[in-house]
């Protein structure tokens, strides 16, 4: 039986997620979070566009579609979302399950 919470093939857990974004080619990591989330500490290297902001979608439809894109939130659950409308623009993105507190130290 399918569940909404199912697992998808772009869902890496935290280990996975860290070794597959640096051994990537065009990799970019993007925090999805609100501007005073990421602005109160993020994954160095990170860039930020707020899935909950009304221009989100008009941001990524600017994005380079030669770019690899790993996703993260708080929670998983923003990046997952935001992976899903990625996918529907034809971009290829990652979403690191558990959200930011799974990136391994």
């Amino acid at each position: 039986m399918f569940s909404f919470f199912s697992k998808k093939d772009n869902d890496l857990d935290g280990k996975t997620f860290k070794q597959q974004f640096e051994s990537t080619e065009n990799a970019v990591l993007l925090d999805v979070r609100t501007a005073s989330e990421y602005s109160g500490g993020t994954i160095s290297g990170a860039k930020n566009i707020d899935f909950m902001s009304s221009d989100f979608q008009s941001q990524i439809q600017k994005l380079d579609s030669q770019k690899v894109y790993f996703l993260f939130c708080r929670s998983g659950n923003r990046s997952g979302n935001a992976a899903a409308a990625f996918k529907k623009l034809g971009l290829k993105s990652f979403n690191l399950v558990g959200g930011i507190g799974a990136w391994p130290q």
